[in-house]
């Protein structure tokens, strides 16, 4: 294979990753993986004639997992390296072309984001289970978004007895839903509709939920936010003493296995120049 691979920082998931590549065949090296790493092996590691960085890149402007500032992993690559991460920010992807490096957001991918959809719909599951001293069956449910996490998320919702709502603005979407037996309202039209859900998906990564429009969400209600932006309005939440979690980075939490292999499957491909 002759390629060498450089993984720095992320969760679980960047740990199985390593563990698959090497048995693929691949000389990996790696910095800052959950379960402890040398500091030194950092420069090692970004020698590699690929770098892998996490998912999402960064937080609060640092490599997602360490305490390293995104520029100072800039310092350290150099343009023709093949770099690739997941959940790639303009601002991070601006910073990396101006020390001259290109950036691949494997992401973007959409066999990938399919496949990372799927444990993010049974994760949203698994909290809402948790949280709730009911069980699903039976349970009024509103998934708000039907792109690919909505889809998933309704569907495992009916198949276990929930009384599933979905919600969306394009009329091929509100079409779909209504074909998969769901029922189905406007996202626009939500005001007056939602005082009987008991727990309330977002997938929308814009506000969806106002001040207005939480104040008619009945006390018991559980709102679970898989967006990376959040669909509601987080100070009226506060305000109200909504029941509000934020449920992100699902996939490397409940089945960093899963989400793994489907990495190192779309990462080979990008290595092999596949389209």
């Amino acid at each position: 294979m002759g390629k060498t691979i450089g993984i720095l920082g992320g969760d679980a998931r960047m740990r199985l990753l390593s563990h698959f590549l090497k048995n693929d065949g691949y000389e990996v090296s790696t910095w800052e993986l959950p379960g402890g790493a040398d500091p030194a092996a950092l420069c090692d590691a970004v020698k590699a004639e690929v770098i892998v960085l996490p998912v999402p890149l960064s937080k609060d402007g640092r490599l997602n997992g360490t305490e390293l500032a995104i520029e100072e992993i800039w310092r350290l690559l150099r343009p023709q390296q093949q770099i690739y991460a997941g959940a790639v920010r303009e601002e991070d992807r601006r910073s990396a072309e101006r020390f001259g490096l290109t950036l691949v957001d494997f992401f973007s991918r959409e066999e990938l984001t399919v496949q990372n959809a799927i444990p993010t719909a049974e994760g949203a599951i698994e909290t809402a289970m948790r949280q709730l001293p009911v069980t699903l069956h039976g349970t009024p449910c509103l998934v708000v978004g039907f792109g690919r996490i909505g889809k998933l998320l309704a569907h495992d919702l009916q198949a276990i007895g929930a009384r599933v709502t979905v919600s969306a603005r394009k009329l091929s979407d509100l079409a779909w839903i209504d074909a998969f037996g769901y029922a189905g309202v406007h996202t626009n039209r939500l005001a007056g509709k939602v005082s009987g859900f008991r727990v309330i998906f977002n997938t929308v990564p814009q506000q969806v939920f106002d001040e207005a429009l939480l104040r008619e969400i009945a006390p018991d209600c559980l709102l679970i936010e898989l967006a990376s932006a959040s669909g509601f309005d987080k100070k009226a939440v506060e305000a109200l003493r909504l029941n509000y979690i934020k449920a992100g980075g699902l996939p490397g939490k409940v089945a960093p296995e899963t989400a793994a292999i489907a990495m190192k499957k779309t990462l080979c491909k990008l290595m092999e120049g596949q389209e």
